[in-house]
């Protein structure tokens, strides 16, 4: 959730391509991401109430899973496009870029949560070096404060991995094969994992629910279908390009069977989300209907890709922002509309603390994000080998 929906440009050395061209499909997948998780929040921190936006706020906790499946889209596809070129992938080069965009807002936040206990909900913290050095999703416990920082957790320790991996594996000469052999084993694997802790802590167990979201929901292992999902995309753009254009042809059929295998996973999951075949499977159902939309907002033709939704562009650059501050927000404005009569499920409350949870994600996108990106852009402008530390030139 912490890269934009802009193009697949390496962000070479010219005034034109640091300014890249957003995509609609991916903007609008990526404002449809942060939507459903603000909502689902609100239902569970704000209103208490499952009802409040219906089926949407229920299912709400799958935009988390659509973040993933774009991140490992549009990160995948950078390092492996590097790789194809001549300067090659330059691994500091990539870390620099992926912490000037994700440490400044994430520290400013994580600030917030320690200082100011109303901005936490008044719950309880784990120890600050535990989300320093983002592993405080390995065993986190459900009510910690900044609890939604799990997946950062998760996309920080993708980050870190993925283009090692890429780099040690072109460098003993491996195949394109063993890629999708590692991308199978991560599948399938995860879904055995799953199956091992559900029947060992969350079947017949009276904390069972408790036991799930620490074990299963917000573990690295158990949670990288769809990461894995967007990583195979670009994978097929970058080493199967007859397969890609073939592929990308069709991309209005590729929405229709996304939007299917989306729906029928959601009411699956709605149904029993907890279960064993939701555990086991649910996820990979994600994945494959998150990764069909990507590849429809990606395709020629599309009606995804096409599609200008009205806001859906600066949600979609907010995002990260909002993910990170609505919670907090919604905290410390709920309890004034309280005193004041609108209780967090009257209408109005509604509208304003929505409204509050976009404005605090602008916020930190104009005072925090915004300076450290023109850095980026002006220092590390590429994650290619030549680009570390090698700033843009100054137009007179």
């Amino acid at each position: 959730m912490t890269d934009s929906g802009r193009n697949d440009s390496l962000g070479n050395n010219s005034a034109s391509d640091a300014r890249s061209v957003r995509l609609n499909g991916l903007d609008t997948l990526r404002a449809l991401a942060v939507t459903l998780v603000v909502l689902h929040h609100y239902t569970l921190f704000v209103s208490n109430d499952d009802h409040t936006f219906g089926w949407v706020g229920r299912i709400g906790w799958a935009g988390v899973d659509l973040f993933f499946a774009l991140s490992g889209y549009l990160i995948g596809n950078q390092i492996f496009k590097a790789m194809s070129t001549g300067a090659g992938l330059s691994l500091k080069a990539f870390y620099a870029r992926r912490l000037l965009r994700t440490l400044p807002n994430y520290l400013v936040v994580l600030a917030l949560y320690f200082l100011w206990p109303a901005w936490g909900e008044h719950a309880p913290l784990a120890p600050l070096w535990r989300y320093l050095s983002f592993t405080q999703n390995l065993g986190l416990k459900p009510g910690t404060a900044f609890s939604h920082s799990w997946s950062l957790a998760i996309e920080e320790q993708f980050y870190l991995l993925l283009p090692a991996l890429a780099l040690l594996g072109a460098a003993l000469r491996l195949r394109i094969g063993a890629a999708w052999l590692v991308v199978a084993c991560v599948v399938l694997g995860g879904m055995a994992l799953r199956a091992q802790l559900w029947f060992g802590y969350v079947d017949a167990h009276k904390y069972g629910i408790y036991f799930y979201y620490k074990l299963i929901y917000y573990s690295s292992l158990c949670r990288l279908d769809e990461l894995v999902a967007g990583v195979a995309l670009a994978l097929v753009k970058n080493r199967h390009p007859a397969m890609w254009t073939s592929l990308t042809a069709h991309g209005n059929r590729a929405l229709a069977a996304g939007l299917a295998v989306t729906g029928l996973t959601f009411w699956l999951l709605l149904d029993d989300r907890y279960g064993l075949i939701s555990t086991v499977f649910g996820y990979p159902l994600l994945a494959l209907g998150f990764g069909l939309l990507i590849l429809a907002a990606l395709s020629q033709r599309s009606l995804l890709r096409d599609l200008r939704v009205p806001g859906a562009g600066r949600l979609a650059i907010w995002s990260y922002a909002i993910y990170l501050t609505h919670r907090g927000a919604c905290a410390v404005a709920a309890g004034p509309l309280q005193e004041l009569g609108y209780g967090p499920q009257t209408k109005l409350a509604i509208a304003l603390l929505l409204a509050i949870s976009v404005l605090s994600g602008w916020i930190l996108y104009r005072l925090v994000e915004t300076p450290f990106m023109a850095l980026r852009a002006r220092y590390v402008p590429s994650n290619l080998a030549q680009s570390m530390f090698n700033p843009l030139p100054r137009h007179r």
